[in-house]
């Protein structure tokens, strides 16, 4: 029988994978910024809950309150408001395969930011051809008459960049902090909901309601699932198989964004898309090879 963990590591990846077409049903009625604040509403709601059940939140962390806001912009408000942009301007399996370029902003900002993170030749090869299958995807040669569209790609390239730059952020400033993960977490989630809360426009976002399926998906799948169980579930796979086998989920939301594209959704999928795909997912694997052989051995 597979371990908890394990099943954990799956059922993340399936979930991450959904939270593609979630968005492209829910951006059919109301705005990307009422999609973004929507979804880090209804997950902060179980993450907060889970973390006073816990008992880790502790009023002594509120003094680095200065990093749970650069972390809430960075590794949420931005990065859910552009991704929601990305992916109400794209197909859901084109932006489900994007979202595979985070661990190589991750990478690039923490070779220029980190002198602990130092570069070999597969970690740039591998940077190198992910960036390679990025341009397959967007295709910026065919211009503003080819079939991709190119402010989706930027907004899906500046979610990714955005969420790259708080990890280093995070290891940098936080990691040294000695907070619970989880309560991190929780923090940084409900600073994004009051952030967004703020800027947006709320002016028909009751329109959600009027498709069942559609409210369903940004409550329960985007919400829910796909932000507040999904925090917990990537702590507890970081805690039980360390961080660079839980990074390992980053392989399966493209291919699973683009099997409900192309499958349940009728999305056109090209063969050049998928080449494109596995070009990314080889360079993502060749820098977290990389790290593998840069690790200490036990």
């Amino acid at each position: 029988m597979p371990s908890l963990a394990m099943v954990a590591f799956w059922v993340l990846g399936l979930v991450w994978g959904s939270n593609f077409i979630f968005m492209k049903w829910s951006s059919a009625y109301i705005s990307p910024d009422q999609v973004a604040f929507l979804r880090v509403l209804f997950g902060f709601i179980p993450l907060l809950a889970f973390a006073l059940w816990t008992g880790k939140l502790s009023r002594n962390h509120l003094k680095h309150w200065p990093h749970f806001v650069v972390m809430s912009l960075l590794a949420t408000a931005l990065y859910y408001y552009a991704f929601a942009e990305g992916t109400a301007l794209l197909p859901s399996s084109i932006a489900g395969m994007l979202s595979a370029s985070i661990p190589l902003f991750t990478f690039v900002t923490a070779a220029i930011f980190l002198r602990s993170e130092p570069l070999t030749r597969l970690s740039l090869a591998g940077t190198s051809l992910g960036f390679i299958g990025v341009l397959l995807i967007a295709q910026p040669w065919q211009g503003l008459s080819g079939s991709i569209n190119l402010a989706g790609v930027g907004y899906m390239i500046a979610g990714a960049l955005s969420v790259g730059v708080s990890f280093v952020y995070a290891k940098k400033f936080v990691s040294t902090l000695g907070i619970p993960p989880v309560a991190l977490a929780t923090y940084q989630i409900g600073l994004a909901t009051i952030l967004l809360g703020v800027t947006t426009d709320w002016h028909g976002i009751t329109n959600i309601t009027h498709d069942t399926r559609a409210a369903a998906a940004l409550v329960i799948g985007l919400g829910v699932c796909g932000t507040g169980m999904a925090y917990m579930m990537y702590y507890y796979i970081v805690e039980q198989m360390g961080a660079i086998k839980a990074s390992g989920s980053t392989y399966i939301p493209p291919v699973v964004a683009l099997a409900i594209g192309a499958i349940f959704v009728g999305e056109t999928v090209t063969t050049l898309d998928i080449i494109a795909m596995v070009v990314i997912l080889s360079g993502v694997w060749m820098i977290q090879r990389a790290k593998q052989n840069l690790a200490p051995q036990s």
